[in-house]
């Protein structure tokens, strides 16, 4: 019955299609006066386009992705424990782009599968599973913060495509993007692939690599949906939406485009039920390429600091200041003592651009200033009183607390 639903409603959209052509046409050949009137042209391709097959792209990549395997106490790592309703609440790192979202269900107290509050549970061996995937042939893994949280090196191992599980160390972890790097020793040069050079394109297609729920190498795809996407996990959102099915396992998998180069690294879906919905994000390759270097050439990845507590710049604030449009970061309160307070910036500025770099809301100041070195100083261009200045500060480092 819903077949023949489908039939007549799709039949009817064709003669309606066909009845607006006519009418359409028919607007071309006459007229008041006998003349067709001018339309502009239609927005349309030369040629239609071919539905593309993945095939080859995975032959080509599906060897340097990995699973990822953690062994720990299931209280001091990654782990999951079984929740009041019977789903996997994960215990993510701080700065994962769920973590606010599960820590605000515990600050409520969540109850017992009894109805009473949970007792506590006692340390218990348990194991995650994750995705990643070689960026060197010497061994250097790529995946997610969360996927490995605070394992020792004892605890991690990578499964190979062709089957073989191989111990790795962390080399380095950043929680604030959901990265981390590992090390793989071995007599061997590993495959491995390549990361984007260029953005992706909204609309462009992926090929998502991973291992969903254990059940080994896995395929989907998709397109890009969005692009810039800010998701409220932090200063440095700026993940890639996809509609390619990403699951429980994908994490620290890799995303690719047609050319086999990765445009993004799985790290969070939105799902009201634990399922796939079709709306998930990867951290962009321009992201990950500036944090991996720095995890692999040091350890750990060392941000600016500008220290100024900042909010968006409304529409009625740019109209008071004398602002032609509402952008750049406002400066709600310099922390004392920080860069910004030693080089006289205020309450109330409104910063413009940075070494003449247009800022153009307060995430995008938080962007840049985490890629200058500390130590560096920077040109800051405020807003004050409608009066524009240019302030130099020396930027500091971010730390941890």
């Amino acid at each position: 019955m819903q077949i023949k639903q489908f039939g007549s409603l799709r039949s009817g959209l064709v003669g309606a299609a066909a009845l607006a052509a006519l009418i359409a046409g028919a607007g071309f050949v006459s007229g008041p006066h006998g003349d067709a009137p001018a339309f502009a042209e239609p927005l349309r391709l030369e040629a239609p386009l071919v539905m593309p097959s993945f095939a080859d792209v995975v032959e080509r990549v599906k060897p340097a992705v990995v699973s990822v395997r953690v062994t720990a106490d299931a209280m001091r790592v990654s782990d999951e424990a079984p929740s009041p309703r019977g789903r996997a609440t994960p215990d993510l790192e701080p700065g994962h782009p769920l973590y606010e979202f599960f820590r605000r269900f515990e600050e409520f107290g969540m109850p017992g599968p009894r109805g009473g509050p949970q007792e506590p549970r006692s340390p218990r061996r348990g194991a995650s599973q994750g995705s990643g995937f070689f960026v060197s042939g010497d061994g250097y893994v790529v995946t997610n913060s969360h996927v490995v949280g605070r394992a020792s090196e004892s605890e991690v191992e990578i499964v190979m495509d062709d089957g073989r599980t191989l111990p790795a160390r962390i080399v380095g972890l950043d929680p604030r993007t959901d990265l981390a790097v590992l090390k793989v020793e071995a007599q061997e040069a590993f495959p491995y692939v390549a990361l984007a050079d260029g953005r992706s394109r909204i609309g462009d297609w992926v090929v998502a690599i991973g291992n969903p729920f254990g059940l080994g190498g896995t395929v989907t795809a998709g397109i890009v949906s969005a692009e810039a996407r800010d998701i409220g996990a932090g200063p440095y959102d700026e993940f890639l939406q996809i509609d390619a099915p990403i699951n429980r396992g994908n994490s620290g998998g890799p995303t690719f485009n047609l050319t086999g180069e990765v445009v993004g690294v799985n790290t969070a879906i939105y799902s009201p039920s634990g399922g796939n919905v079709g709306i998930a994000f990867a951290i962009p390759a321009h992201v990950v390429e500036g944090v991996v270097s720095q995890l692999i050439e040091k350890g750990e990845v060392t941000r600016g600091f500008l220290g100024v507590q900042i909010q968006p710049v409304t529409t009625e604030i740019a109209e008071a200041i004398g602002l032609d449009e509402a952008r750049g970061a406002l400066v709600a309160q310099p922390q004392e003592g920080g860069p910004a307070a030693l080089a006289g910036l205020r309450s109330g500025d409104v910063i413009l651009s940075v070494d003449g770099t247009t800022i153009e809301d307060h995430r995008a100041l938080s962007r840049l200033i985490a890629g200058y070195a500390p130590g560096s100083t920077a040109s800051v261009e405020i807003m004050r009183r409608s009066e524009r200045q240019v302030v130099a500060v020396e930027i500091g480092r971010l730390t941890d607390t």
